[in-house]
């Protein structure tokens, strides 16, 4: 059953599984998986609906509280996104998992909508049954997404948070209350260490300090460890063995160990693979610039990635380019006076390549989703149903994605106007290109909003997109040729 769940993860492309931790007595499984923003979450999208397809809560017990069988999928920001990026993967996957699922879904953590949401142990409050008995009376209970009934598979909760670790300490005893009372001592919602939650509860046969560590830098592990073993000293007991659920960064074992021996003077150059690591990375940043890789993908013959994403390429090297004008601009004296805007279009145009980055890949994930759709049987009338409303819901996707990255260019078309204008006259070539990439970006995905929006049955739905890019095509007609003229005017050319 796992196993399925687990393959269902990997069917996506670039997506790689990383741990699969099982516990017989929770009897609870977590799978650590990482990828391109889009594949992540095409792949936590179809973990979910595999898990539903096998897992049936009404037959379902164990130690650790859960309300639904893919019980909590939590986006976590490793490189390249921000924990906002994973905010916005979380709603979006939480509206498709309510939509097409037909799955309670409640946000949390930075995606939660309410205050109250944001712990998990207060969505978790009940369990299933007490949810299954509340969800369609108490407006407490009412999901983010998806309808106020729960099936066989339960509720889902999503969200967006920093690395946790989970770890579990077993002490020598059976008594499970010597463990919930050291949980209360340690844990901060009842007066213990920040950034600890914690439960007492009896696993194998042995009392088990279950926590999970939301901030391992500000509450270190050795301190959590440390202040177990003295609580535990006050009933007789010790500890006995500890583990991992899933994985931990390794600078929380450095952490760890330099608290332990006590190397007062330690660096992290000092760790044999961080000094490795650092060598091999300088030696690629000065290996060749293009990637190739990409390029090699786009001259396939296959149908993704294609114009979609080629087009939001187009607009993240226009962000680069204009973060770099930024930078050759602040810190000059000549150009004091717009130093202060000059960082917000370094912050923005930063923000926008990697927004419009991960967009390459998830334009690609939208086209195989309209290919996924149409390879549907259509061998019944329901299955014929199921399959059209498949490819209207999977089509409209891949006319949203390059919508998004139409707005993004062309907010980038008049960041490069700013840049044009105000930014180093040494880079004035450099900011012109950063236009001419992000009309380029905005031109190409328009074209995909305009051929997907034509291949949707709703043409209300249709005619708003097509009105959408009308609208911003308009606004960009009107930017360009200002930028052009003031490029010759600065850099001392004929005009076009």
């Amino acid at each position: 059953m796992v196993a399925a769940i687990q393959e269902a993860i990997a069917s996506v492309q670039d997506v790689k599984v990383l741990d699969l931790h099982s516990d017989m007595d929770h009897n609870r499984s977590v799978i650590t998986f990482v990828g391109p923003p889009a594949a992540v979450e095409e792949a936590a999208f179809r973990g979910i609906a595999r898990a539903a397809e096998l897992i049936d809560l009404e037959e379902h017990t164990g130690e650790h509280p859960r309300i639904g069988a893919a019980d909590v999928v939590p986006f976590v920001p490793i490189s390249g996104v921000d924990l906002d990026d994973c905010v916005e993967i979380a709603r979006r996957l939480g509206r498709r998992v309510g939509d097409e699922l037909g799955i309670p879904v409640y946000l949390y953590e930075a995606a939660a909508t309410r205050p109250d949401r944001q712990n998990l142990e207060n969505l978790r409050r009940g369990q299933y049954e007490g949810l299954k008995a509340e969800i369609s009376t108490n407006p407490d209970r009412q999901p983010d997404f998806g309808p106020s009934r729960l099936g066989p598979a339960g509720a889902t909760v999503i969200g967006a948070r920093p690395f946790l670790i989970a770890y579990n300490v077993y002490l020598t005893t059976s008594e499970v209350d010597v463990a919930r009372r050291i949980a209360r001592a340690i844990r901060h919602s009842s007066g213990g260490l920040r950034y600890v939650k914690a439960l007492g509860l009896e696993v194998d046969g042995r009392a088990q300090v279950s926590m999970n560590l939301t901030d391992y830098r500000s509450t270190p592990l050795p301190r959590v460890v440390e202040m177990i073993r003295r609580e535990a000293a006050r009933y007789g007991v010790a500890i006995h063995h500890s583990e991992l659920v899933g994985l931990i960064p390794q600078e929380a074992l450095v952490d760890a160990a330099v608290w332990y021996l006590q190397i007062d003077q330690f660096t992290k150059g000092q760790v044999l693979e961080t000094r490795l690591a650092e060598v091999v990375r300088d030696d690629s940043e000065n290996q060749d610039l293009v990637d190739q890789g990409f390029l090699d993908a786009l001259a396939g013959a296959t149908p993704t990635p294609g114009g979609g994403s080629a087009a939001a390429y187009a607009g993240a090297m226009a962000a680069a380019l204009l973060v770099m004008v930024a930078r050759l601009t602040i810190g000059k004296k000549k150009y004091a006076d717009v130093e202060d805007r000059m960082r917000e279009i370094e912050r923005r145009a930063e923000s926008l390549r990697r927004e419009l980055s991960a967009a390459v890949a998830a334009d690609a994930a939208a086209f195989d989703g309209v290919i996924g759709a149409y390879r549907l049987p259509k061998d019944t009338p329901d299955s014929q149903s199921h399959r059209a409303a498949a490819i209207q819901s999977a089509t409209l996707q891949a006319a949203e994605v390059p919508l998004v990255v139409t707005q993004k260019a062309l907010e980038l078309l008049e960041l490069a106007g700013e840049a044009v204008e105000h930014g180093n006259i040494n880079a004035i070539s450099d900011a012109g290109s950063a236009a001419a990439l992000a009309v380029a970006s905005l031109d190409g995905a328009a074209l995909n909003v305009r051929i997907n929006a034509a291949a949707l049955a709703d043409r209300w739905i249709a005619a708003d997109l097509v009105r959408r890019i009308d609208a911003i095509e308009a606004q960009a007609d009107r930017l360009r040729p200002g930028i052009r003229a003031r490029i010759a005017t600065r850099g001392g050319l004929s005009p076009a």
